[in-house]
């Protein structure tokens, strides 16, 4: 057994190998072609005329992403506080079938759900617009990032030995109290998990974001414009991209890569103060 565990944790890490050189080999080069500014800091997106900035797509991605946290990420923490510590017992058998239906939902649902919902709600609350915008493509998002935040931070929570929240208790902290400044500090770090996680796949999400995001190459003045993201430029256009167009295509796909790479970065260097605090 450990001889077909190595080979399954070597299988998985030659995958991801593979992955990498795949894209760098082929997205380096179209970035060395184009040039990293006017690639990385363009605002021009016409393959037809040579013109490959994908600086709008970035900004995009970033405030889509940025929205999806700031809705989703209290309500999936405060929702996991409550199922882990509040939560009556019979009321915890529907939520928690509930909250693993919404991660097994996919993503062109959600997509269809804004759609047909969150869009025409958006288009009531601030008329003269079109609803597809940063606004509506953040609010459904962080819907979609919530079961991942509330299934890791709820096991967090739940992994926390009771003789923290007793200890509070025998100081004569109500409650509420024990839950809020001593469990839920206490898994900090597996709350942070569940938020990286969500993070990641906000910013990786496509089918969803492009039917309700505007999918309009170009740099938002407001939360009501329509963007488009890293992801759903390469969606849209790789069907029938040749030559160059295929390649600075790959090359967005490197930019994201780099993004989801940062982003774990950040989170191993948190984990490293934590861990050293």
């Amino acid at each position: 057994m450990q001889v077909v565990f190595l080979i399954a944790a070597c299988i998985s890490i030659l995958a991801v190998a593979l992955i990498c050189i795949y894209l760098f080999a082929n997205g380096i080069p179209a970035i060395a072609e184009i040039g990293p500014f006017q690639f990385l800091l363009g605002t021009d997106w016409r393959p037809n005329a040579d013109h490959y900035g994908i600086f709008p797509m970035i900004l995009g991605s970033i405030y889509v992403t940025a929205g999806a946290i700031i809705v989703g990420v209290p309500l999936g923490l405060l929702a996991a506080i409550f199922m882990a510590k509040f939560c009556p017992a019979p009321l915890y058998k529907v939520l928690k079938p509930a909250v693993d239906l919404l991660a097994g939902i996919p993503s062109i649902v959600y997509g269809f759900f804004g759609l047909m919902v969150i869009v025409p709600l958006m288009q009531k609350v601030f008329p003269n617009t079109s609803g597809k915008s940063i606004l509506t493509a953040s609010v459904l998002l962080g819907i979609m990032i919530l079961p991942t935040i509330i299934g890791v931070s709820e096991s967090a929570i739940r992994a926390v030995p009771d003789s923290y929240y007793e200890g509070a208790l025998a100081l004569g902290a109500s409650h509420e109290r024990s839950v809020f400044f001593v469990t839920v500090p206490a898994a900090k770090s597996g709350i942070m998990a569940g938020i990286i996680l969500g993070v990641g796949r906000a910013i990786g999400e496509t089918m969803a974001v492009i039917m309700i995001a505007g999918n309009q190459p170009r740099i938002p003045d407001s939360l009501l414009d329509g963007v488009r993201t890293l992801t759903g430029n390469i969606v849209t256009e790789m069907g029938y991209a040749t030559g160059l167009h295929r390649e600075a295509l790959i090359a967005t796909g490197v930019v994201l890569f780099v993004f989801i790479l940062i982003i774990n970065l950040l989170f191993s260097i948190i984990k490293r103060k934590e861990s050293k605090a």
